[in-house]
Formats: C-alpha cells, sequence, structure tokens
C-alpha cells in the first residue's frame, strides 16, 4: 500500500505512522546485501581466477547471483508473478518520480531517480534471489525472514494510517512436446473445443509462458487499479471543489435578482458539470476494461508471434523489423574474413562445421543459429526494458485513453442526448439525417465512379473463367473526359477524405496507445516506434534463446554424447578413430548433411581466406 507522505495530498488527512517506510528502505539494504553475499558464497564460478590460487577458502565461491532468467524462466511463474507484485507500490512511486533519495536541481533529477531505481531493485533483490537460487533450503529460509519482516513492517503501517530460477534443463517438457507434435505424421486428433476455446481464447499444451511475461502482466493489473484508485480520490476531491461552486453560482443567482442571462449563464455551467462528472464516471469502466483486455491481449499476441517465429515466418512485422539490429548484439562480425564472436562452448571452422566441447546452452543455440546463416543482431537490451516499459505504457495508455473517451462521451451528450432532453429531438434527428445523407451521397458517388470505370473503361475478361478484367484501357476518349470533369469534384471530395483520414489517424493512435506489441505509425516510420522496436526486440530473443527445435536438437546431441560416453568399449574406440583423418570424417558429414538438406548450401558463409578474393567455391568442401 501506499504509504502516508503519498495519501496526504489526496485525502487532505494527516496520518503520523510510528513506521518511516522511506527509512525502512533505507536500512532494509543492509539484511539485502547480507542475503546476496551469503547465496553468492554457496554460488560457485564457472572459471577461476587468480585469487582462487591465492586464497584457496574461496575454492570459486563467490559467484554472481541473479534474481531472475529474464530469457528462459518457466518453472515458478506465479511466484515471480507474486514477487513482481510486491514490488508495485514503489514502482507507482517511481513512476509518479514521487521518489527522490536526494534533493538535487531538476537537472539532475534524472540521475537521482536512477539511484532511487537501484536501490529499490536492491532492496527487493533478496524477493527473486531466494527463489532463483539452487540451495533451496538456504534460500527457502532466507527468503522466508526477509519476506516475513517486510511483510510485518507493511501491516504495522496500514493498521495505522489505513488510508495512506536457475534450470537445471534447458528442454522443457512442454517443448518437447511441441516438437513431438511437429514432427508427428498423422495430425492428433483434437477434442471437441468448449464455447471458451471456440470464442475466447484457445490454449494450447505445447506452449508456456515465460515467467517475465506472467510477472510483467501481474504487476501491470496491480499498478494498473493502484493508478484508477488513486484518480478515483483526485476525483472526489475534484468534485467535492465543484459543489462548493455550484453553491456560489445558486448565490449569485440570488443575488442576482433574476437576471435572464445569468440564470442562463449559471444552468449552462451546471449542465456542464454534472455532464462531465457523469461520463467521467462511465468512461473510467470503459478504459479500465480496455487496459485490462490489452494485457491479456498482448499475452495472446506474444504467443501467436513467437509460434510464426518458430515457423520461420516473418511476414507479420516490418520489413526492417526481420532483422532487428541494436548497439549490443550477440554477434558482431568486424570484416568479411572476420571468425564470429561465439560461445566458449562452441567452435565454427573454416567450412562452418559445429563441435560441440560442453554442454549446449540457450547462447549455445544463438551462436548455432548464426553459424547456420541465421541473423543473430537481436537486442538484449530489450528483454530488460519491455517489463518497465509494458507497465508505463498501460499507465499512461489507460490516462489518455480516458481522457480521449470522457472528451467523446461530452460529445455524443452535447450532440443527441441533450437536445432529447431539451425537447430538441426533432431538429436533432433532421440535423443527423442531413449529415447522415451528406456522407452517403458522397460515398455512393466513390463507388459509382468505381463502377463506371471498371464497366465502360476497362477491356473484357481474356478468359470467360477470369474473376477481374484485365487492366488495360478501353474508349480512351470517353475515359480522359470522365476524368476532367470529375477532377474539380474529387478535389472538394478529396477533403473531406483528408479530415476523415485525420480523424481515423487519431481514433486509432490513442486507442492503441497502450499497445506495446503494435505500431501506431505508418508504413515506413516503424523505427520511429520504440516500443514496437522493444517488443520485436524481445520476442526476436525468446526466439533465438527458447526455440523449441533447437532445444531439442541440443538435447538429443548431449543425450547421444553421454550414451557414447557411458557404453563399455568407449576408450577402445577413441583408440581406433585416429586412422580416419578427423577433417576427411567432418568433411563426409558435412556433403552427407548437405545433400540431404540442398537449402542449406545457400545459408552457408563462404571461405575467404586472407589475403585471397571473395572466389565462388565449391559448397561441399
Amino acid at each position: 500500500m501506499l504509504s502516508a507522505k503519498a495519501w496526504d495530498w489526496q485525502t487532505n488527512a494527516t496520518c503520523e505512522s510510528s513506521v518511516d517506510m522511506e527509512l525502512v528502505l533505507h536500512y532494509s539494504l543492509i539484511p539485502s546485501f547480507a542475503i546476496i553475499l551469503v547465496l553468492s558464497f554457496l554460488e560457485r564460478r564457472m572459471s577461476r581466477s587468480q585469487i582462487d590460487g591465492k586464497l584457496h577458502l574461496l575454492n570459486g565461491r563467490f559467484g554472481i547471483v541473479i534474481p531472475l532468467d529474464f530469457v528462459g524462466t518457466f518453472s515458478n511463474r506465479w511466484s515471480f508473478g507474486i514477487a513482481f507484485g510486491a514490488t508495485a507500490n514503489k514502482v507507482m512511486f517511481l513512476f509518479s518520480e514521487g521518489y527522490l533519495p536526494l534533493r538535487v536541481p531538476k537537472w539532475a533529477q534524472a540521475i537521482v531517480l536512477l539511484i532511487g531505481a537501484t536501490e529499490v531493485g536492491l532492496s527487493y533483490f533478496p524477493f527473486f534471489a531466494c527463489l532463483s537460487t539452487e540451495f533451496q533450503i538456504t534460500g527457502s529460509v532466507l527468503g522466508f525472514f526477509y519476506t516475513f519482516t517486510w511483510f510485518v513492517i507493511t501491516i504495522t503501517n496500514i493498521v495505522q494510517c489505513p488510508h495512506g530460477q536457475q534450470e537445471n534443463h534447458f528442454l522443457e517438457v512442454h517443448q518437447a512436446q511441441h516438437v513431438k507434435r511437429l514432427v508427428r505424421k498423422s495430425p492428433e486428433r483434437q477434442a471437441q473445443k468448449s464455447w471458451f476455446q471456440r470464442k475466447v481464447y484457445e490454449w494450447d499444451p505445447c506452449f508456456q509462458f515465460p515467467g517475465r511475461m506472467i510477472g510483467t502482466s501481474a504487476l501491470a493489473l496491480i499498478c494498473l487499479y493502484i493508478f484508477i484508485v488513486i484518480e478515483f480520490f483526485i476525483y472526489k476531491e475534484v468534485s467535492k471543489e465543484l459543489k462548493i461552486l455550484d453553491q456560489k453560482f445558486e448565490e449569485l443567482v440570488d443575488s442576482s435578482n433574476g437576471s435572464e442571462v445569468l440564470v442562463s449563464t449559471v444552468l449552462q455551467l451546471k449542465e456542464f458539470i454534472n455532464v462531465i462528472q457523469g461520463v467521467w464516471i462511465f468512461t473510467t469502466f470503459a478504459a479500465s476494461l480496455t487496459c485490462v483486455s490489452y494485457i491479456f491481449h498482448i499475452l495472446a499476441c506474444y504467443r501467436k508471434h513467437m509460434k510464426r517465429l518458430w515457423a520461420g515466418k516473418k511476414h507479420f512485422l516490418p520489413l526492417r523489423s526481420h532483422e532487428p539490429a541494436s548497439s549490443q548484439s550477440v554477434q558482431q562480425r568486424n570484416g568479411a574474413d572476420s571468425q564470429p564472436h561465439c560461445s566458449p562452448d562452441l567452435t565454427i571452422t573454416s567450412t562452418s562445421t559445429l563441435r560441440l566441447r560442453h554442454t549446449p546452452t540457450p547462447a549455445l543455440l544463438a551462436a548455432s543459429l548464426a553459424g547456420l546463416g541465421y541473423s543473430s543482431h537481436t537486442a538484449p537490451a530489450a528483454i530488460a526494458r519491455y517489463s518497465g516499459w509494458q507497465i508505463a505504457y498501460i499507465l499512461w495508455g489507460y490516462l489518455i485513453i480516458h481522457v480521449m473517451q470522457c472528451l467523446f462521451g461530452v460529445m455524443i451528450m452535447y450532440s443527441f442526448v441533450l437536445p432529447i432532453q431539451h425537447g430538441q429531438g426533432l431538429e436533432m434527428a433532421k440535423g443527423l439525417a442531413i449529415g447522415i445523407l451528406t456522407v452517403g451521397i458522397a460515398t455512393g458517388l466513390m463507388i459509382l465512379q468505381i463502377k463506371i470505370a471498371a464497366r465502360f473503361f476497362l477491356q473484357p475478361k481474356i478468359l470467360p473463367d477470369d474473376k477481374q478484367k484485365p487492366l488495360a484501357l478501353n474508349n480512351r476518349k470517353a475515359f480522359h473526359n470522365f476524368n476532367y470533369f470529375l477532377f474539380f469534384y474529387n478535389v472538394l471530395l478529396g477533403l473531406g477524405a483528408c479530415l476523415f483520414r485525420l480523424l481515423c489517424s487519431v481514433l486509432l493512435g490513442t486507442w492503441l496507445i497502450a499497445r506495446i506489441d503494435r505500431t501506431i505509425m505508418q508504413k515506413g516510420y516503424e523505427a520511429a516506434d520504440m516500443g514496437f522496436n522493444t517488443w520485436v526486440g524481445m520476442i526476436f530473443m525468446d526466439h533465438y534463446h527458447t526455440n523449441p527445435t533447437l532445444l531439442s536438437f541440443c538435447h538429443i546431441l548431449l543425450a547421444e554424447k553421454k550414451l557414447h560416453k557411458s557404453t563399455k568399449y568407449y576408450l577402445f574406440n577413441n583408440i581406433a578413430e585416429p586412422r580416419v583423418s578427423t577433417r576427411a570424417r567432418t568433411r563426409w558429414l558435412l556433403l552427407y548433411t548437405l545433400l540431404n538438406n540442398p537449402k542449406l548450401t545457400e545459408l552457408r558463409k563462404p571461405n575467404v581466406q586472407s589475403g585471397a578474393s571473395a572466389a565462388p567455391q565449391n559448397p561441399c568442401v
């Protein structure tokens, strides 16, 4: 819940609590650092450094503790969602720029907000780290005491002022089921779908949303609820002031001895105030339902986009977004003859042959995609930006949608409802009929032009079975006269079409402002939509690192490797292997693969040796 200081300006009531939440936030860094230190001591580093040789007690300890795997977390999703929900209060403070730990000039507030956001992140770090750690007993005990302490402090503050994972297996079960469904020869029989599945949403047992998406959605719902509550308290305060203003208007009318002009003006102002209040309450529910539906619709769009990317379909994205680039690319090429910057678990030879040296990882998959010719210029920063940007887009989108819906509601009231209440329904109906008739005539003339052009100015069909006439002119002289005489009318008609285009752009842009999965820019200007670019970078990052087909491929390789090592005569097989040249064996396997998969030849990178020209080479060499 919000602290007492945040509620004072809304309720005009003071509250003295024995708990200073900002001070608690500062002091919570001490146990937070202690928990991080304990978890870091238990975490072992993958590579040893020189200090391990000097201090044998370290023995590779004090590794990096991660709060949450934003890329491939599929377990404990609801636990992480609840943990994200616990941060909703501070997220709202940061959103309103109400938490400034230092008093600085306005030009330095952005830096101070960054410091405050970092402090909040460190304070809530143990919530996520204790859930993600592999040492479950230690994480559970530390997380319980830390969470219980925060719970007691928060409850005490509310009572006194009531207003105021690391994955063990990179291949998940649902991902394996997805690949099995792809390679099944005969399609599986689908059970009869319920009404909810047919009309609202059809869930897929072979697809699971990552923890990032679940946590972001849960936090967005909580923040939206808090935002609406704050807006409602502001509305109550404004309504009190409007009532006082209404009383002053009545006193002014009584003291004016019944002046008709003043009475008419006061009545119009009172009517306007009543309309605004009624429309604002009604549109509060409409805007809330719109934004809540957007949160769930974005999840559905995420599943749809990921499935399309897994199938190799990118047509739903703008052409420039087919290969998203960022300043922090997974792979960077410095020249035509330079080796790709790959994972240490992967070796790419001059013939683009992949050699696995250690356990495959999602990072290895991204490098594997690069070695097979796929573009891996993804945007890792989009993963970090998405959650925060999505919540901000939802909150700002709610406010903008609410204001615009309120304006349109007032227009509808003054255009249709109030004239009927004042006995002017007939005049309103006449004006509405004239407007509909004018638009209908203009639309009819546009359709008539198309029909005339298709009937008289196009040559007949070449074949009787053709659906359309060929794009070849007929009766050219009549066609030129037709264009000439309609030129002047189309100028006037174009003016209305231009205004209609502008109105549609404003309506669609306002209605979709909270949607980060859809661009509101025109074709060719999608790069200016930073929110949509974040969405594209995020889904490409997930596509490269959680692709079920590639994860299953590496899982099979790992299983085969373990099975080969577990055979009884494994060492004897290694002794016999050097009789065949490793390079010859690799080239034979490469040739066999390319003969069975000819399309892979087009994806291979040509071997350009240093000091030699880039001449085309045999794809099987």
